[in-house]
């Protein structure tokens, strides 16, 4: 999971919902103050951030996901305590109502 430096919408609920199993928090971080539909944000704040538990994980996000990817190398020197990933696709991707079913 952390050997990609992107993460899908998909993966983000999955991996999410795994870590939290684990005692791991998973934060969406919005760097561009637009805050996605039906999933809660936090706006990029480093020092609110390097305040929270050393193995939470934040996933950033902009427009389309390229510029906080080419960015995951700041962001994890500002947070060298924690993981950092980038959403892939960014807001432009976002599907609102997409929900991660339960194999049948």
């Amino acid at each position: 999971m952390f050997e990609k430096d992107e993460w899908t919408q998909q993966e983000l609920y999955k991996y999410t919902k795994e870590l939290e199993q684990e005692g791991i928090n998973v934060v969406l971080v919005d760097t561009i103050l637009k805050p996605l539909d039906n999933i809660e944000t936090m706006t990029y704040n480093p020092y609110e951030m390097s305040q929270m538990p050393e193995n939470t994980v934040f996933v950033f996000y902009c427009d389309t996901g390229k510029t906080t990817k080419e960015r995951l190398n700041f962001y994890r020197k500002k947070l060298p305590n924690h993981k950092c990933v980038s959403l892939r696709g960014g807001r432009g991707y976002w599907r609102p109502n997409y929900q991660l079913l339960n194999d049948i």
